[in-house]
């Protein structure tokens, strides 16, 4: 006689966190960040309110894990930038991609959120910090050095201070809307900072 399987309870949470999550995601595009509730997320999504509390102690946690979520690669792993040997062009692909990200209304609101909560929660910053913050900027490193070892980059090179030089002008226009984001000012961010950042020949 056959018995039938017993349910999978890691299976069923791992079902009601992503019912969570994307009612989170979907309110937040309806109602705003200001608006958006516990109590409204959890009705969204059919479970209790204690539920969500249980596994996050605030909404701004909430938004970020569902901001994770929408963006985690299919195979799972750290996040990697493309290596293709043209230092260039894979940063211009990657800095296009990211202007299209920030300027797409499904992603703009939940970032400036999460960007506004992250000043004021410090269980937020270091969250944001370790699951986000630092794989992105590991891989960033990673394709610079790539770079730097096959002598299109500086020796000398501080990569830190690279990822900053070429990353930070796309978000910082973004978050103070100092101008337009588009993919010409990408391209122009990538042109000017490799043509300081490569090693210098004698007489240069």
């Amino acid at each position: 006689m056959m018995c039938g399987m017993a349910p999978d309870p890691n299976r069923r949470r791992e079902s009601s966190r992503r019912a969570i999550l994307t009612a989170a995601f979907d309110l937040l595009q309806e109602v705003g960040y200001a608006k958006l509730t516990i109590e409204g997320i959890a009705a969204r999504a059919g479970v209790g309110k204690q539920t969500i509390y249980r596994w996050w102690p605030s909404k701004g946690i909430v938004i970020f894990d569902a901001f994770l979520m929408l963006n985690e690669a299919p195979e799972g792993g750290p996040p990697l930038l493309p290596d293709t040997g043209d230092l260039h062009a894979d940063l211009t692909a990657v800095l296009r991609a990211t202007v299209v990200e920030l300027n797409d209304p499904r992603y703009d609101q939940p970032l400036r959120a999460l960007s506004t909560e992250i000043t004021h929660d410090p269980e937020l910053a270091a969250a944001y910090v370790e699951r986000l913050d630092k794989p992105m900027r590991q891989a960033k490193r990673q394709r610079l050095r790539s770079a730097q070892q096959a002598g299109q980059l500086a020796e000398d090179l501080d990569l830190d201070m690279a990822v900053d030089i070429i990353w930070a002008p796309v978000l910082n226009r973004w978050l103070q809307r100092s101008g337009p984001l588009t993919t010409e000012y990408a391209d122009s961010i990538v042109a000017i900072a490799l043509d300081g950042l490569r090693p210098r020949r004698p007489g240069d």
